[in-house]
């Protein structure tokens, strides 16, 4: 039988942030393993307790690491995904009806609250050593452009090195994305 659905955009309905969120989903195993907390004793320093509007850093990080992971190589985007990704806000401890913090605020943050430092880079690796802790992190496979590489043909015969990874090429990414930005709408640097 046909029968069109009626519009129902309009309709309240009482649900739970955490059902909407698949049980399997990598966002949950990532919050589940990884301690978020230390990034607010690390980055202590560089905000002052009088002046300025509060803000979570954690929160702040836990989005860069959201477009980290998930290759958004924008903050205006990262912005708009997280407005309509319910894991996303799931994730960051946002309700539905939050406000998502501004791409500007990440931007700031980024360009000058932490600029000439290696928080980025620190808070990465921490991130990385417990992944690694919960082996969450393998090392047994590598992928490259798409093409799946064994890295250990002897399971018995390896060597453990470590490897040192990078997050200057994702925030030169944003930097750029903010410079187009400012270059298409003619504001000011």
């Amino acid at each position: 039988m046909y029968k069109p659905k009626k519009e129902i955009q309009n309709e309240a309905e009482f649900v739970f942030i955490d059902d909407l969120v698949p049980q399997d989903h990598l966002l949950r195993k990532v919050d589940k393993y990884i301690d978020f907390s230390f990034i607010g004793e690390k980055v202590r320093p560089y905000y002052s307790e009088k002046n300025g509007r509060p803000s979570d850093p954690i929160q702040l990080f836990k989005m860069m690491f959201i477009g980290y992971f998930y290759g958004i190589r924008s903050e205006r985007q990262l912005e708009r995904e997280i407005q309509t990704n319910v894991a996303y806000r799931w994730f960051l401890g946002l309700k539905l009806n939050d406000p998502v913090p501004d791409h500007s605020t990440i931007s700031w943050n980024r360009r000058t609250r932490f600029k000439e430092t290696n928080i980025f880079q620190e808070i990465f690796d921490q991130i990385v050593f417990q992944a690694i802790n919960h082996k969450m992190v393998g090392g047994r496979v590598l992928f490259s452009d798409s093409t799946h590489l064994k890295a250990n043909a002897n399971k018995h015969k390896f060597t453990r090195v470590e490897v040192e990874v990078e997050t200057r090429e994702y925030i030169e990414d944003l930097n750029k994305a903010v410079e187009e930005d400012r270059v298409n709408h003619g504001k000011k640097l």
